[in-house]
């Protein structure tokens, strides 16, 4: 018997190989989080426990010299994933935005896909004790019907979820039309990231 793996959804993970600048993005986005008035406003409008800047700013690199930095490091991560990938592109991958997030104990991000995008990922800041992994669904459920659910010690590739535990400097990407959420952060401090799209 053989069996063939197609179709498959490729995850990349890699690693923010300057601990400095990890440092350097979390003071980053603990300023933003007591500065940016207009992005607390969201929050707190669109019930967000925490702070985002996703609502609020969309030029992160040119505002602070660590994201400009951080850029600098995603788009190199970005052009590898690209290229793993095979795609044909008709130019390197362009950063459309990066946005923080700062999760309080008990916030989260249901399930979401990133439109207008072909590549997102999440860079890891501060990853506290008991913090919630990133969960990736299958994007066949939808068409699954009958099918049944699998043994729990079932390989990772044939689960219907899977979780993802980063580590401070962990670098996240997947194809945008990935659904994924952070379920609520069990963590009794704060759940420190940086997403971002490519286009």
């Amino acid at each position: 018997m053989t069996l063939r793996p197609l179709f498959v959804t490729q995850v990349y993970e890699s690693e923010l190989d300057d601990p400095q600048l990890v440092a350097e993005l979390a003071e980053a986005c603990r300023v933003l989080a007591v500065e940016d008035g207009a992005g607390r406003a969201w929050c707190r409008d669109h019930g967000y426990r925490g702070y985002t800047s996703y609502g609020s700013l969309n030029d992160l690199p040119k505002r602070m010299p660590e994201f400009e930095a951080l850029k600098r490091h995603l788009d190199r991560h970005a052009l590898a994933y690209a290229k793993a990938l095979n795609f044909d592109l008709a130019r390197k991958p362009k950063l459309d935005n990066l946005w923080v997030n700062v999760l309080k104990p008990g916030g989260g991000h249901s399930g979401h896909i990133h439109p207008h995008a072909f590549l997102s990922g999440t860079v890891y800041i501060e990853i506290p004790d008991g913090a919630s992994s990133l969960k990736l669904e299958d994007p066949r459920l939808p068409m699954m019907m009958a099918r049944p659910g699998v043994h729990a010690d079932a390989p990772e590739a044939e689960r219907p979820f899977v979780y993802l535990a980063p580590r401070p400097g962990t670098v996240l990407m997947w194809e945008s039309w990935l659904r994924h959420e952070v379920p609520p952060n069990a963590a009794k401090a704060e759940r420190i990231s940086i997403s971002f799209n490519y286009a």
